[in-house]
């Protein structure tokens, strides 16, 4: 089915506003026109040795980076994998979760944030550490703020403010649910899978802001340090760039082979996403009017996961098959290939 029909599109910095009669922009509800969140599509086996150097790691289907830098962590289930790259065995630790979880996204340094029902996980990396922070509703996704709380979206289309203690100090409701949030530029935004829609979120207010059609079955969404969000829609082979502010689509690119996982490398500007028809990572420079392919590396087996480590510039690509962590490191990448 298609996504909601009341969803800006905007092309070229034009935006058009269709409204369908019965339905009210902001209203969440069962009611509304939604479709099979997409999903990365299945890979077929190796054919190209992957490139950079592939670490054993079983399946990982979540991949973030420490922003104190140094270690990674891998999410498959209800297992965490702590990984630290420049030893000699680089599988620091696993961590059991109490329940299977859906999303990991780096907190304060040294921690990771993963989203479960029903709570906020914090893992701390040294030790393994456990703490829990209540959420009403199965968290889907999870962002740190600076001052120890947290923001979260879940199941069922609610957006809420944390504070470090887990109380909830603002709620905007109104999505099928919230699958990823980003920010970027001081703006908050949040993917909708249900209805593959992006939505401008103001926490001061009780609904969602502005929102944008993001293809046919869009995935995943990040944010990075040029005001930007980028969209992969999977279903449709693009690569989508928006800015907020109000949200505007500036740049809209075909990479094929079904793109699913982002990750920015801040040191070079440049956006990975995978492609996991091809068992490819593609680098695209998004400096100028359209993306510019700036590296293409051949990956292990079913790419579903993406990160970089933002001290080192050095990408690393999970395998959701079990096949390896692989690390590309920053030196050995030539621009342009």
């Amino acid at each position: 089915m298609r996504p909601h029909p009341w969803l800006v599109s905007a092309f070229a910095g034009v935006a058009v506003l269709v409204l369908t009669a019965g339905c009210s922009s902001g209203t969440g509800g069962p009611d509304l026109p939604t479709r099979e969140p997409a999903t990365a599509a299945s890979a077929p086996p190796v054919t190209t040795p992957p490139a950079g150097q592939v670490l054993p790691a079983g399946p990982l289907a979540e991949l973030a980076a420490d922003s104190a830098g140094g270690l990674l962590a891998g999410l498959d289930g209800n297992v965490v994998t702590v990984f630290d790259p420049a030893a000699a065995q680089p599988v620091a630790r696993t961590v059991t979760l109490p329940e299977r979880a859906s999303g990991l996204t780096p907190g304060r340094p040294g921690e990771m944030l993963v989203a479960a029902p029903g709570r906020v996980l914090r893992v701390d990396l040294a030790t393994g550490a456990i703490a829990a922070v209540t959420v009403e509703g199965d968290v889907r996704s999870v962002r740190a703020r600076r001052d120890g709380g947290l923001l979260v979206g879940t199941a069922d289309g609610r957006v809420q403010e944390l504070t470090p203690e887990g109380k909830v100090t603002s709620t905007v409701s109104g999505l099928v649910s919230a699958d990823e949030l980003a920010e970027a530029d001081g703006k908050l935004t949040v993917l909708d899978r249900h209805q593959s829609a992006i939505f401008q979120v103001d926490l001061s207010e009780q609904r969602p802001g502005l929102a944008l059609r993001a293809g046919d079955g869009a995935t995943r969404l990040i944010g990075d340090t040029r005001g930007r969000f980028v969209v992969t829609d999977t279903a449709d082979g693009e690569l989508l760039v928006y800015t907020a502010g109000p949200l505007v689509l500036r740049q809209r690119f075909p990479v094929g082979s079904s793109p699913y996982a982002l990750a920015y490398d801040q040191r070079s500007d440049t956006v990975w996403v995978t492609c996991t028809q091809r068992n490819e990572v593609v680098g695209f420079d998004l400096s100028t009017g359209i993306p510019k392919e700036v590296g293409r590396y051949a990956t292990v087996r079913q790419p579903n996961a993406v990160a970089v480590e933002q001290r080192t510039g050095d990408l690393f690509v999970g395998s959701a098959t079990g096949d390896g962590l692989q690390r590309i490191g920053a030196a050995d990448r030539k621009r342009g290939q």
